[in-house]
């Protein structure tokens, strides 16, 4: 008897498990149910122990995903590393060690034509051959081009059907915009995928007596606690300090752009030219 009670107590309420089957026998839930319902059910699977805080959280990110076109994730053409159809080999072979990309967006010869995408690993055969001169051209694969409305779930499916991971995102009168790639939509799911480069921080580092540095990835509910703010995270339709800003600032921000909340005053630091890294938040006392 004792036992059985406990088996019952360890296990979630039949209900979870009942909406469970009814969600996931229909492969398009996210589609066919309102946002704000399929959150709360993610939130009662949390409570009932039936997922954990990261599955929700991923599952969350996954719904907005919908949400988010190529050109809220996108590499400005600012920042994007490309090489021109008529580039010499010491040139592309200069800027691929000094970029460190594995794929790279290839111009032709009018402005904004993409001629293909050079992969850095299909020159390496003609290196280690000893080849110094060679022809780019028979090495392109077919260029990916999408424009900036395209959704960034619709792009990450193109990407897995055709194993391509870059587009050329390109505006509404055909000119290159930007560029997006496999992780930049991943991390809008997971968060930043570092590599072996990356150096941790604090989230939070007090550099005066009213100002802080502090992460754009740092999750709302912590600097809210910090701050001792009055926003209920519930009511706000972001994950991170990072999120919110955008949400508030409504367009991509850029480094000294900045908004106020309740005593706080939050002025983007520091980008790498597709998101926000670190803000300066001041107290007004």
């Amino acid at each position: 008897m004792n036992e059985k009670q406990n088996n019952d107590e360890s296990q979630p309420p039949s209900s979870i498990f009942g909406k469970l089957k009814k969600y996931f026998r229909n492969p398009f839930f996210m589609k066919t149910q309102s946002v704000s319902e399929v959150t709360d059910f993610l939130k009662d699977a949390v409570d009932q122990n039936v997922i954990d805080k990261e599955a929700e959280f991923i599952a969350r990110k996954a719904i907005k995903l919908g949400d988010i076109t190529v050109k809220e994730i996108m590499i400005p053409k600012v920042d994007m590393v490309t090489i021109h159809i008529d580039e010499n080999t010491t040139e592309i072979i200069t800027k691929i060690i000094e970029s460190g990309h594995s794929r790279y967006p290839v111009l032709g010869k009018e402005r904004n034509d993409v001629a293909g995408v050079l992969l850095a690993k299909d020159i390496l055969p003609k290196l280690f051959k000893g080849i110094k001169d060679f022809d780019i051209i028979g090495m392109l694969r077919d260029p990916n081009v999408v424009p900036e409305t395209k959704k960034a779930d619709s792009l990450l499916e193109e990407f897995k059907q055709d194993r391509s991971h870059l587009a050329v995102v390109i505006d509404e009168y055909g000119e290159i915009s930007g560029l997006v790639t496999i992780e930049d939509i991943l991390e809008e799911l997971v968060g930043e995928i570092e590599d072996e480069h990356d150096v941790d921080d604090e989230e939070i580092v007090n550099i005066s007596d009213n100002q802080f540095i502090v992460d754009a990835k740092i999750e709302l509910e912590e600097f809210i606690s910090f701050f001792n703010l009055k926003i209920d995270p519930l009511t706000v339709d972001a994950e991170t300090l990072g999120g919110l800003f955008i949400s508030e600032f409504g367009v991509l921000p850029e480094i000294e752009d900045k908004i106020s909340i309740e005593k706080l005053t939050i002025k983007v630091s520091d980008t790498d030219g597709r998101r926000i890294k670190k803000f300066v938040v001041t107290t007004n006392t």
